[in-house]
């Protein structure tokens, strides 16, 4: 499984692995085809058996994350998951942290894979029931 907490800015991105959540680098997004086209390798080379895509509740970003997960032209299951509060609860999760580093964890991404790890733990409680 692999998930994505799809933003405007970035794209963080978590994996799980022999039952293992890991957080990957996130992309930086420049433009939608990059984005995608990074996505795409990281697909081809973790090889997936289906995507968690986090989905805000918000329909304009809704669509604007639909026609970016097509844009993966993605061949497996694709599962869309409510990711409301996700980069709250993983900005939570780094409150012990220093100001300077919840600051740049949010800059480089780093936030936005552990909200994408969220996002996938949600995932797997949600369907072990």
């Amino acid at each position: 499984m692999l998930a994505l907490d799809v933003g405007l800015k970035r794209i963080g991105v978590a994996i799980y692995i022999e039952g293992i959540i890991l957080p990957l680098a996130p992309v930086i997004r420049r433009n939608r085809t990059q984005a995608a086209s990074e996505i795409k390798a990281l697909i081809e080379e973790k090889k997936p058996e289906f995507l968690v895509i986090g989905l805000p509740s918000d329909e304009g970003m809704q669509r604007g994350i639909r026609h970016f997960v097509n844009l993966l032209e993605f061949k497996g299951k694709v599962h869309f998951i409510n990711e409301d509060l996700s980069s709250k609860e993983a900005c939570e999760l780094l409150l012990d942290r220093a100001h300077k580093e919840r600051s740049n964890a949010r800059k480089d991404g780093k936030l936005d894979s552990l909200a994408a790890s969220l996002i996938l733990q949600r995932f797997i409680d949600t369907n072990a029931r």
